[in-house]
């Protein structure tokens, strides 16, 4: 029998996390044996993945219905019913964390409100919150890495936090999370506090990248490029990543058990049509990196993926595209900032959906 092909990338040294949770697949199995059979090996959650579980089925209905005898805000009954889909996630991938001996595997994230990416204060605070209540070693905490979300990320390492940072397009905006990262620690480390169990991922991501970037590539006259400039992007991330959490600075936090922040490749669906559905995940596969990916990513993938440790293969010319691009003017540092600012946008409105969805159901309960 052939080997399954989403367990093999594994063996090229990434995690595979599924980019979607409900409670359905938590009910039926369902995600039990995609963690056994598939290797599945954490989980991550956004609004719009909560508002489509909790829009579309009646799951949730006794739970709402419950909770609204509370004089409580829609957006607390939200993150109640959030909190309890996450720990039994949680629960079910402990296996995988407890197997992992440095506990790089079997998180599920739960997002902070998306209405706070721009503020500091609520985002340390909401975050401090949900891992209290959340109340799993295993799980990690998701911050955008917006501006204003760098302070909460240091913070929230400092404070023991694992922490999932969201929504990076640009290599200047990675290179300052990765700061993050090292400065919390460092003020965690310097308090004589343990280091050894905070985990962290930096989530980059791809696709969102080439649908902005392509019609623009096709009016300069440079197609041939279209579909690779986001694989580009990732391949210097990961040279980043490979220079950050290595030499003098990285070596005394790792003496003391730090974990490198991983990589993570996100919105690694294939929205072009003209693209094979797996392009994202096969050109990413490589050592100390995980790939979220949804339910029907995964699925074909397991059909008819090409599993190879492919990272690593001609930076030179993921380099050359970058270079291409600055010689055409076009400016990836001012597109990915609109990708941000969009990918806020694009977390806020799902988030209102769910929320009026939550005030619907009260009524009817």
């Amino acid at each position: 029998m052939e080997a399954n092909k989403v367990k093999k990338i594994h063996d090229y040294g990434q995690s595979i996390w599924l980019d979607f949770i409900d409670r359905d697949i938590i009910k039926s199995g369902k995600l039990k044996e995609l963690i056994e059979i598939d290797g599945v090996r954490g989980l991550t959650s956004n609004p719009a993945i909560f508002e489509k579980a909790i829009s579309s089925s009646s799951d949730y209905d006794a739970d709402i219905a419950e909770l609204s005898k509370e004089n409580i805000s829609n957006e607390d009954i939200f993150y109640r019913l959030a909190i309890k889909d996450i720990q039994q996630a949680a629960d079910l991938l402990l296996p995988v964390y407890n197997e992992e001996v440095e506990g790089a595997d079997g998180y599920a994230s739960l997002e902070v409100s998306p209405l706070l990416a721009l503020d500091t204060e609520g985002t340390i605070k909401q975050a401090l919150q949900l891992w209290k209540e959340v109340d799993r070693k295993n799980v990690m905490i998701k911050i955008p890495g917006t501006q204003p979300g760098l302070a909460a990320i240091k913070k929230s390492i400092a404070e023991g936090l694992n922490v999932n940072v969201t929504l990076l397009f640009g290599l200047e905006r990675y290179k300052q999370v990765t700061e993050a990262y090292l400065e919390g620690l460092e003020e965690r480390a310097a308090r004589n506090e343990s280091i050894k169990e905070i985990a962290s991922v930096a989530s980059f991501f791809l696709s969102r990248i080439d649908v902005l970037v392509d019609p623009i590539l096709e009016e300069k006259h440079l197609g041939e490029l279209k579909g690779e400039v986001a694989i580009a992007s990732a391949k210097k991330a990961y040279e980043i990543y490979q220079q950050v959490f290595s030499g003098e600075r990285w070596e005394k936090l790792a003496a003391l058990g730090a974990k490198p922040q991983r990589l993570l490749w996100a919105s690694t669906s294939s929205k072009n049509p003209a693209f094979k559905d797996t392009k994202y995940v096969e050109a990413l596969i490589g050592p100390n990196t995980v790939d979220t990916i949804p339910m029907e990513t995964l699925e074909a993938y397991r059909d008819h993926g090409d599993p190879e440790s492919r990272l690593g293969i001609d930076l030179d010319g993921a380099s050359a595209i970058l270079a291409q691009l600055r010689h055409a003017d076009i400016d990836l540092a001012k597109l990915t900032q609109q990708l941000e600012d969009e990918g806020i946008e694009k977390f806020n409105a799902p988030y209102e959906k769910l929320l009026n969805a939550i005030e619907k159901q009260k009524q009817l309960a």
